[in-house]
């Protein structure tokens, strides 16, 4: 467990803002007026009888939702230092037992969170997060706090500007207070590293988190924070949100910029890996995605995709499909009766519900896996020598065979192809309901195998066809652990997906707290 005291360089979100800064975009006060409008209708929310409404924090106040505080923060019924003070403090309880903080900067959030409210007393709103907490997976460059993607030759890199999606979130109001564990490179299905160790998991410490956003999910599922961004090449986001009993989403390809990512953007992979945020309630996902999304100007694989706003889906009109098995690794009993729940949850919104599996979906792993390894690890070793590395963990990963040139060209044509057939069977349909993966946790620190791989062909898929794929979760097992489920839609279109999550969510309402960090 590290808490390093951060330099006198760490930025103090808020302190700085000019007067052109606290000026909206149109789609920020769009949103802001939205969530003031929609305050009487959505979940939490009460009136007096003036009229004024109330929003009903949860009980400790840290566990409420990232939706929750921003309208709280915007009623005046809390402060953005009340707020930020809880977190903090759950983070020191908690953190000893899970080790998902890496990096913590309580001076500097609790300096921010006094002129956020200063800002507030004189009108002054600094955007749809404002004085809203956050951690920040330790995979993305923060200016001013230590960033090591987990990796040794980083242990005290201190970077000079934030990555893009951070630079978003502090424009739009939200504090930092700290970085949250990763494995190296962000290349493992479990989350340890060199530097800080082993990150557990808050419903069973024996057990993983999930990598590589695992730190990031464990420290949301513990009250710690509201929200994160994870990174996800492989199902890294949404893996940790099944384990951890949260919600995550992983982007269409080109939707968010990864400028400032540990593992950069371009190469044969580049429409694999995708950012996106992960919270404890599927609103909230809705709410932070249209801020972090967008061409930076830097990463070339980010177009300027057009965003279609959930709430305008007619949930009676989608068509669903749902599968439990994809053909590769068949998953416990208990997971496929979530996603079962799941789809019966659709059902009963009105949408027609039929089960049906992807064309050529037993694939995905005939297909992804010699794309994802086609160099022998010459792209990990780069980023290695790079970071000044030279001690490391991925070995594993560095010195197979390299495909030849024709061995490359015929292995892009039969991915291409596969995601052919996807698009082909999804032109039926809307929204496809499936497992995330096809176990709950296991142990912390197990090695690497061929079992976890081909239980994670159920994220892989998705990364490989480049679809947006939301986790979310539908209550714990006999033994106590959360199951979640992934809703997954064709390319651009995250507004099905997360219209489908939010009538999930209501009808199963799966997040459950933690006991092992009660």
């Amino acid at each position: 467990m590290f808490f390093p005291e951060s330099s006198d360089t760490n930025i103090r979100t808020g302190t700085s803002k000019s007067p052109e800064a606290l000026r909206f975009t149109r789609r920020e006060a769009l949103m802001i007026g939205g969530l003031s409008a929609l305050s009487l209708a959505l979940p939490g929310c009460t009136s007096f009888a003036s009229g004024r409404s109330v929003v009903a924090l949860e009980e400790p106040m840290y566990y409420s939702t990232t939706s929750q505080f921003v309208r709280a923060i915007r009623a005046r019924q809390v402060s953005s230092q009340e707020v930020v003070m809880a977190c903090l403090d759950r983070i020191e309880t908690v953190n000893p037992a899970i080790n998902a903080v890496v990096q913590l900067d309580r001076a500097g959030a609790l300096a921010a969170a006094r002129a956020a409210d200063a800002a507030a007393a004189r009108d002054e709103w600094m955007g749809p997060l404002h004085g809203v907490p956050m951690t920040i997976k330790d995979s993305l460059d923060t200016r001013g706090m230590i960033s090591t993607g987990g990796t040794l030759g980083r242990r005290n890199h201190v970077p000079a500007a934030d990555a893009t999606v951070v630079r978003h979130l502090r424009d739009a109001g939200a504090i930092l207070m700290g970085k949250t564990n990763t494995p190296e490179l962000t290349l493992s299905f479990d989350t340890n590293n060199l530097i800080y160790g082993q990150t557990r998991n808050p419903y069973d410490l024996s057990r993983s988190p999930g990598g590589s956003s695992g730190g990031a999910a464990a420290i949301i599922a513990a009250g710690g924070s509201p929200f994160d961004i994870g990174s996800d090449y492989g199902g890294s986001i949404r893996f940790p949100a099944h384990l951890n009993g949260i919600c995550g989403i992983k982007p269409s390809a080109g939707r968010v910029p990864r400028t400032g990512h540990i593992y950069p953007f371009g190469g044969i992979q580049d429409q694999f890996q995708q950012l996106g945020p992960l919270a404890r309630s599927v609103e909230d996902l809705a709410l932070l995605m249209p801020l972090i999304m967008g061409p930076d100007g830097v990463d070339p694989g980010v177009l300027p995709l057009a965003w279609n706003e959930p709430s305008a889906v007619e949930l009676s009109k989608l068509k669903v499909a749902w599968f439990a098995d994809n053909g590769i690794a068949t998953p416990t009993p208990e997971i496929q009766r979530a996603v079962q729940a799941a789809a019966q949850a659709m059902a009963g919104v009105g949408a027609t519900v039929v089960e049906a599996r992807p064309t050529g979906i037993e694939a995905t792993l005939d297909v992804t896996l010699p794309v994802y390894f086609w160099d022998g690890g010459a792209a990990v070793l780069r980023l290695l020598e790079s970071s000044g590395t030279t001690e490391h963990t991925l070995g594993a990963l560095i010195g197979g065979p390299a495909l030849t040139a024709e061995q490359l060209d015929a292995a892009l044509a039969r991915l291409d192809d596969w995601r052919s057939k996807l698009l082909t069977f999804m032109s039926g349909f809307d929204v496809l309901i499936c497992p995330v993966n096809a176990a709950g946790a296991f142990a912390a620190g197990s090695p690497f195998d061929e079992t976890k791989v081909a239980n994670g062909s159920y994220a892989m898929a998705f990364n490989a066809s480049g679809w947006p794929a939301l986790v979310l979760p539908t209550g714990l097992s006999q033994e106590g652990m959360p199951l979640g489920v992934q809703v997954v839609a064709g390319p651009g279109r995250e507004d099905l997906v997360l219209s489908a999550g939010l009538a999930i969510e209501g009808v199963l309402n799966g997040y459950r707290r933690p006991q092992a960090v009660s």
